[in-house]
Order: C-alpha cells, then structure tokens, then sequence
C-alpha cells in the first residue's frame, strides 16, 4: 500500500524532524519531503504548508504525482473547552470552512464546502480511543467570540487545513485518514496558548510523536 503523509504546519513538521532526526529531507513543490521507514511501513512525507491555499494545491499535487493508495494527514487541532480535552485525538469524520462569507446570494456556501469523509475502510475495532467528529476550518486561530457558533454546527475543535484537504480528497475519491491530537483548548473567552508560542510548540511535540507512535497500528488495520 502506496502511503503519503501529510504535515501542514511549520510547528508539526519541525516537530516531525525532532522525532526523527535521521530524516534527509529534499526540496519539493511545496514544503521538505522525506522517506521514512516506520516500523517497516514505507511513507512518503510530504510537508505541505498552513491554510487552505497551500493544503489544497498539496493534496492535489500529492494525488497526481504520488498516485498513493492512502493519504494521512496527522496534526494538531484546537480543542473547544468542555467539549474535548487536551492531549485527545479526534478522527476527522467531517470537516467544514466558516471564513467564507456571501453576502450576495447564495446561503449554502458553507455547505458547498462540507466534507464527509468515507472511513469504513478501517479496521473495527480502532486501534486507539479517539474522539470521532468534525472539525471547523479557517485561515485564523479560533475566535473567542466563535466557539458557541462552532459549538453549534457540530464541530469539537477548528484547525486551518482539514477542511480544503478532505473537499479535494473527496473531489479526487481519493482515501484520506486524517488524525488530530489537541494540543490546546480555547473557551469563548480566551485561548490557552494564545501568546504563548513555547507552550504551543511543546504541546506540538507531544502530539506529534504520540500519532506517529501509534500510525503503524492504524496502517496495520486498514482494509485494501
């Protein structure tokens, strides 16, 4: 099984190359790109940049070019307080976009730009306890004065790329695993790692090691 997989943000790359620091990594169209042995399942890594802009051009370039059986996306989230807990992993179910704004027609933009992600090709049991749900996308960290909004459309955390990676996954039916461990909570008033970058590339640290110690069991379950 031909895997990718995909890191956004800086913080969660740098993290990737503190976790293995035997990486070579290469220049690619996007961001560094690396192979990695892990536990004898060959990967592909693929740094693809923050936002959506960036994540939509990499998924679409990483599903022309790499022609992979699985695409997997691991990395951090924000967690909404009271909903999840820090140092949780949520299994990307579905994802939408709330920075677009139409104030001339049509009502559904968002909608438009929702993705269900098709997941019955893991294993049942998982392999570990995660959070299953939605996450909210945007080219912003989370707004205090959102969360209750974002409370109510389903989500349980918000990052800046799931939402444009699972739309041109699912426009490609392209099969896309996207894991994301919270690596700090926001409440409707505050954040905890807003203007606190330290704590925010430790937590980053943490998370990432702990999806990349556990991957090899969820390559190890997946139906082909």
């Amino acid at each position: 099984m031909k895997t990718v997989v995909m890191i956004s943000a800086n913080a969660e790359w740098r993290s990737v190359k503190k976790i293995f620091p035997a990486l070579v990594p290469q220049h690619g169209a996007y961001g560094e790109t690396a192979e990695l042995n892990l536990k004898g399942f060959n990967l592909k890594l693929f740094h693809s940049g923050w936002g959506k802009v960036a994540s939509a051009g990499a998924m679409q370039y990483v599903i022309d070019h790499e022609q992979p059986d699985l695409i997997v996306n691991l990395g951090t989230c924000g967690g909404f307080e009271g909903v999840i807990d820090q140092g949780d992993v949520v299994l990307v179910e579905k994802t939408f976009i709330y920075d677009i704004v139409e104030l001339m027609g049509d009502p559904d933009v968002m909608e438009y730009y929702a993705s269900a992600l098709d997941l019955s090709w893991l294993p049942d049991p998982l392999p570990y306890p995660t959070r299953r749900g939605t996450l909210a996308s945007a080219d912003s960290d989370l707004q205090p004065a959102q969360i209750s909004y974002l409370k109510s459309l389903g989500a349980i955390a918000g990052d800046w790329e799931t939402g444009a990676l699972a739309w041109v996954a699912n426009k490609n039916a392209a099969r896309l695993l996207i894991l994301r461990g919270v690596s700090d909570l926001v409440n409707e008033k505050a954040g905890e790692a807003y203007d606190n970058l330290p704590l925010f590339q430790e937590r980053t640290d943490e998370v990432m090691q702990t999806l990349f110690d556990q991957l090899p069991d969820w390559l190890q379950g997946i139906k082909i």
